[in-house]
C-alpha cells in the first residue's frame, strides 16, 4: 500500500452512465448495469489508484451494506482478479464513516456510525490524521459533499450505456467552480475513467 500523502483530501468516486445518470429509473439498486464495465482493467486501475492513497472510506448505509457485505468474501474467492483482492483487504483493514440515522451499532470492524451532514463530517474527518477520505459510490453523500463545495477530487467512470432516465449526480444549483482534469483513461467497451480536482 502506497504512503498517505499529507493534507487529507475528500475523493469521491462514481460510475455514471452516458446519458448522466447514476442509477437506473425503475430500481434505483440494481446496479447491474455497471458490472460489465466495472470488471474492466481501466476501471480497476481506476479504483486502484484512488484507493492506494486513502486510509478513511466515507460511506452511506445502503452502500455500507452492499459493499461490506461483498467485498470480503472477495479475499479468499478462488480465481479473484489481484486488484480486486487488493481493494477488499484494503476495505477491510481501513477506517470506515458511516453515515446513518438508523444504525446505532456498526456490524463491521473499524466501522463507526456517525449520524451527521456529510459536508460537516467531511471537515471534521479532514482534520485529523493523515490520508485521503475516499467516499465510494455513495451518491447521496457525494451529492451532499459537492452542494457544500468540499470535494477536492472527483472520480468518474463513464459507462457507454444509456439509462433512459433515474437520479442524477449533477444537479441544478452546485456551487461554481474550476476542475482540471488530473488523468483520463479509456478503455474495453469504451469505458472512461476520468480524474478531476477542485480548482481553489
Amino acid at each position: 500500500m502506497a504512503e498517505p500523502t499529507a493534507g487529507r483530501r475528500i475523493v469521491t468516486n462514481m460510475s455514471l452512465s452516458l446519458d448522466g445518470h447514476y442509477a437506473a429509473p425503475d430500481d434505483p439498486l440494481n446496479m447491474g448495469w455497471v458490472m460489465p464495465y466495472a470488471v474492466t482493467d481501466v476501471a480497476r486501475d481506476h479504483l486502484a489508484g484512488l484507493w492506494r492513497s486513502a486510509t478513511t472510506v466515507l460511506l452511506g448505509r445502503v452502500n455500507a451494506e452492499g459493499f461490506l457485505g461483498f467485498w470480503p468474501t472477495v479475499i479468499d474467492m478462488e480465481g479473484a482478479d489481484a486488484r480486486d483482492v487488493g481493494f477488499a483487504k484494503w476495505l477491510v483493514d481501513s477506517d470506515k464513516v458511516v453515515l446513518s440515522s438508523t444504525l446505532d451499532d456498526a456490524p463491521w470492524e473499524r466501522t463507526t456510525i456517525v449520524d451527521k451532514p456529510a459536508a460537516e463530517v467531511a471537515a471534521d474527518l479532514k482534520a485529523t490524521e493523515v490520508g485521503d477520505i475516499l467516499v465510494l459510490s455513495s451518491a447521496s453523500v457525494i451529492k451532499a459533499l459537492l452542494a457544500a463545495d468540499k470535494v477536492d477530487r472527483l472520480a468518474i467512470t463513464v459507462c457507454p450505456v444509456f439509462l433512459g432516465g433515474g437520479p442524477r449526480l449533477f444537479g441544478d444549483g452546485l456551487p461554481a467552480g474550476r476542475w482540471t482534469l488530473v488523468s483520463q483513461t479509456a478503455g474495453e467497451h469504451g469505458t472512461l475513467a476520468l480524474v478531476y480536482d477542485r480548482v481553489r
